[in-house]
Parts: structure tokens; sequence; C-alpha cells
């Protein structure tokens, strides 16, 4: 297939373009500075003539113009940028009126096993008390990390209600029952790493998730690009690749 890539120059749109490469994919790789053999991203609707599929690594304000460029285009649109607003969500739904859209906050398969495990856990020990540590590169610009809401929702979903999202604590803070402490750690050229604690009397769980690669996410997105090339228009989750 060919494999249009925004974004390609960046810390996973680079890993993406080298993973279509290694599978045989032809890809365009597009890049606001663009060097020799590189598209320049305020072309993409003539890149996408040609193309089977667009996966976008850039920035949330991007996301509507690339949206509605890969509709226009009739191709597959896979998305693994976040920190998405409400306008990008809403774009994101007009362009799967057209074409089918994936949307992922992580496309690391073991994330996928962690939120399932995650919301078993947290289904099996109601009455514990949950926190979530998260910790990403120096340059991650969203906190908390999209796989960490991902990972609140999945607590929030297994206990039943919506619970307090603290964001750190200090000072006199006596910790309530349906409350959920957040915890973001931005440091050095962390991939990512994400932890989901459970305790209660005497015990306590911890379910981890770290990436040791950028590599795992890029495969993964590449996966949803091919398996999307068959589909039919509408919202897909990661999990529908797997």
């Amino acid at each position: 297939m060919r494999l249009a890539v925004a974004g390609a120059t960046g810390r996973t749109g680079s890993e993406v373009v080298a993973e279509a490469r290694d599978r045989d994919h032809a890809v365009v790789a597009l890049s606001r500075d663009p060097d020799e053999g590189e598209h320049d991203l305020a072309d993409l609707d003539a890149a996408l003539d040609a193309a089977d599929a667009l996966v976008d690594f850039t920035v949330p304000e991007a996301t509507p113009d690339h949206a509605a460029a890969a509709a226009d285009a009739g191709v597959p649109y896979v998305v693994g940028t976040t920190g998405l607003d409400d306008e990008a969500e809403a774009a994101l739904d007009a362009a799967a009126g057209t074409v089918p859209v994936l949307a992922a906050s992580n496309f690391a398969k073991g994330v996928q096993a962690l939120l399932r495990v995650v919301r078993a856990g947290v289904e099996a020990l109601p009455e514990y008390d949950a926190e979530l540590t998260e910790t990403h590169h120096d340059g991650k610009r969203d906190a908390p990390s999209g796989t960490a809401v991902s990972l609140l929702d999945a607590i929030d979903e297994a206990r039943g209600e919506a619970l307090d999202r603290t964001y750190g604590r200090e000072g006199d803070h006596l910790r309530e029952a349906a409350e959920v402490g957040v915890h973001v750690r931005r440091a050095g050229t962390v991939r990512g790493e994400h932890e989901v604690l459970l305790a209660g009397d005497d015990e306590v769980l911890t379910l981890t998730h770290r990436a040791e690669s950028r590599r795992v996410f890029a495969a993964g997105a590449v996966d949803a690009a091919e398996r999307l090339a068959d589909r039919e228009a509408g919202r897909y989750d990661f999990t529908d690749v797997l």
C-alpha cells in the first residue's frame, strides 16, 4: 500500500516511516520543513491523491484540516495525535461519515491489554483506592497523557461512577473515597510509562506498562492503516485492529 505520513520527521512519525518501509509499503513522507525526498505538509491534498491511507502524528491544531483532507481524498485516516479538543473530535466524526477513522491515545498492544486488566482489577476490588502515575519525555506537550486519560476513563467505567481526578497534592489534603490521584512526570527521553495502583487493607496491586521504544507505537499505527484499508466509513477503536 501507499502510506502518507504526516509529521514524518517527528519522534514517532519517523518511526512510522521506518516501520512502513520495513513492510515494503511505499511512503509519502510529509513535513512542515521537508528535506529532499519529503513532501510539504502544506500540499497534503495533492499528496493524498495517490495514497491508500493517512497516518497522522502532528499536533492537535492540525487535526481538523487533516481529517477534512482525508475525507475529501477518500482515504482512511489514522490519528496518533493526543490532546484533541472538541473541535478536533467533531472533525473526526465528520470525516468518519466518508472514510474509516481511527484515533487512539496509544498504539501499543500492551496498553490495550493494560486497559482490560485495569477494568478487571477495579471491578474485582471496587473499594480499593486508585492512583495513576505517568511519565514521559520532557518534550511532551499534553498532561496528563492521552493514555492516562484512557486509563482514568477505564477506572470510572469499572467503578460505575466518575471519580474526582486530583492532580497532585500539597498542603492539608485528606484523601476522599471517590477520588483518584493523577501524578504526571516529565523527564529526559522516557518513551512512556503508566502505572495504576490499587491499594486496600494491607495490600497493594500495581499494574504497569512501559514502552521501551517508540517503534511499538509505529507498528500499531501501521497495523491500523493496513486494517482500515478495506473497512467501511466510520469511527474505529484500536481494539478493532487487534
